[in-house]
Formats: C-alpha cells, structure tokens, sequence
C-alpha cells in the first residue's frame, strides 16, 4: 500500500493546504466533517489543550481514515510525546517555538527514521492500516509522508529563517504571528508592518530552500488574502472554538433580528 499525505501533496503542488485547529473537539466525528467542510487537515494542538494523547491518537487515526492529514502540536521540546502520537497515527509533528537550525535539526532526529533520523520503530503502524509490511519499506513511506513543520514565533527565530530553512528533512516554516506579535511588543497587531517584513523574510527563505511556508494567528480575511498572495500555502483557518463562536454568534443575531422591525 501507500502512505498518502494530502497536505504534502497539495503544498508540492503549490496549492494552499487549509487547517482547522483542535481544541473543543473530544470526538473523532471532527475528521470527517472536517474533510467535508473543505479542509485538508486537523491541527491538534496538545500545547493549549488539556486533551490526553489517547484522544488525540483516536482522532488522528480517524483522520487517517477520513482522508485528511492528522497533525499534532505537542508542547515545546515534548519529542517523546510528538514521537508517540507519530506511532499513534499522526502524520505530523508542529513544534513552537523554534529559534534556530539546531532546534529544527533535533526535530529531524527525533521524527524520522534512519537515515534521515533516529525514531524508533514501533510496529503496527496506523498509516498502513496496521496491516503486516516490510518494515524498511513502511517507514520509507512514513518518512515520505510525515511533514515536519516548526513554529516561527519570535524575532530571534525570524533573524535565523534561512538557517532554520537550510535544515533537511524540515518541511514547514509555520509563523505563528500572534506569539511573534507579542514578542515584537506588538500584540495584536498582526498586520503591522513589522510581521510583514517578518512574512517576507520567511517566505523567501522557504522559497531559497524548497521548503513551505506557513501561518497561523491570523483571522482577518483581508490578512489572510495578502499573506496568501505574498506566498503563504499551509494556512491555519482557525480553530474549532472561534469558528463555532462565530457562526454561532452569527445565528443568534439572525434570530434576535427576526422580530425587529
């Protein structure tokens, strides 16, 4: 069989590779009506969460089989955390908080099998269908598919994107502009001139390197449609509990209004 991403496939192509976040959800039923809304993949976010593994290794099996691209943010420097939610059905690590090339090369280490890395192998795989395989052959394939994406959130990481871009077997530059915001002492501001030189600097590193440039924070659509157009393809919609706040909100005006007037 094949391993398939359909993220990676959708950013090798050029095309945007669209995400919603997870925080509210505790159900697996989020993967196909993810998939169904239109996105390409669940982000799991196990850093802002109180959401136990086991759950986050259920729904990322469920995206498996859903067709969509599981993807788990794990706390900062939690590799045997990241490296057990692999094993578990993700198809992606997002690490915060990386500030240079050496932070991103441990990543590498830790999330891909030899050659290119140390993980280690646990077997039945849940990208395979936990179905016997060739052992070299799956993780070939596994190596293939996982996408490593790291977090750019502060000037430091910013300075150092191209180093951090040069890194092989990193995948994604992903700019989590509300923590670059704050740490510029702008908070809030992600349209500020300052993130978009930040944007600027990212992309052309990703660009340098064959690498993909992503974002998260932002929810104005105006930003999204510039950050898009200056290059940005692994884009974070929003997050499960905002999106349902705003539709939600949106009914309930609806409905209040229906009797004005």
């Amino acid at each position: 069989m094949t391993i398939r991403n359909v993220t990676r496939e959708r950013l090798d192509k050029g095309e945007l590779a669209i995400g919603i976040g997870l925080r509210l959800a505790r159900s697996v039923d989020i993967a196909r009506l993810a998939r169904d809304c239109g996105y390409d993949w669940l982000f799991i976010d196990l850093e802002h969460n109180t959401m136990g593994i086991d759950m986050a290794a259920q729904i990322a099996v469920a995206a498996l089989d859903a067709g969509i691209a599981p993807l788990v943010r794990v706390p900062e420097g939690q590799y045997g955390m990241a490296t057990r939610l692999l094993d578990g059905g993700a198809l992606g690590v997002v690490m915060p908080h990386v500030d240079t090339h050496v932070e991103a090369r441990e990543c590498v280490t830790r999330f891909r099998y030899p050659p290119a890395g140390h993980r280690s192998v646990a077997t039945p795989f849940p990208a395979a269908g936990f179905k016997p395989v060739k052992t070299g052959e799956v993780t070939a394939q596994l190596n293939a598919a996982t996408l490593i994406t790291v977090m750019i959130e502060t000037p430091q990481a910013v300075e150092n994107a191209d180093a951090i871009a040069s890194v092989p077997g990193v995948d994604v530059l992903l700019i989590g502009t509300n923590d670059l915001a704050m740490t510029m002492g702008i908070p809030g501001d992600v349209g500020n001139l300052r993130i978009v030189a930040a944007y600027e600097k990212v992309i052309a590193a990703c660009r340098k390197h064959g690498k993909h440039a992503g974002m998260g924070g932002v929810a104005a659509e105006e930003l999204m449609k510039r950050y898009i157009g200056m290059g940005m393809r692994m884009v974070l919609a929003g997050g499960d509990m905002n999106l349902l706040a705003q539709a939600a909100t949106q009914r309930s005006d609806f409905l209040r209004g229906c009797l004005k007037g």
